[in-house]
């Protein structure tokens, strides 16, 4: 059972995160632990959020999309907000992360077509070649 906070190192642990990566989520204002002198404690809600913050940096988010989306989290309209502008940024995200994947197989496709064609100009260059006769 997980307890109501957790160290720095547990959250690292965890969430195969750095220190400095959480250090740096909390300068930006996405993570807000408990303080006890210089010790960061982590509640529910920041392991919540870090989860989404990695969902979302996965997905290829900026960070202020994620922390617009976080913002959204805090109205008190059981979430409908934040789901429907996460949806809209999720779709425009998926369009741009298809756009960059027909280009980069179109790109492998023209890459392959050009090491067939080197493939062919080597082999052809070491024939041997017939005395003139």
């Amino acid at each position: 059972m997980i307890s109501e906070t957790m160290t720095i190192r547990q959250m690292c642990d965890t969430f195969e995160v750095t220190p400095r990566t959480l250090r740096f989520y909390e300068a930006k204002e996405l993570l807000s632990p408990l303080r006890e002198g210089q010790k960061r404690l982590f509640t529910r809600r920041d392991r919540a959020r870090l989860k989404l913050i990695l969902r979302g940096k996965r997905f290829g988010f900026s960070l202020e999309e994620i922390r617009q989306l976080l913002d959204l989290y805090d109205r008190s309209d059981e979430q409908q907000t934040q789901l429907s502008r996460t949806y809209e940024i999720a779709r425009a995200r998926l369009a741009d992360m298809e756009r960059q994947r027909d280009e980069l197989n179109t790109a492998i496709d023209d890459l392959k077509g050009q090491l067939k064609w080197a493939e062919k100009m080597i082999s052809s260059s070491q024939q041997p070649r017939r005395a003139a006769g």
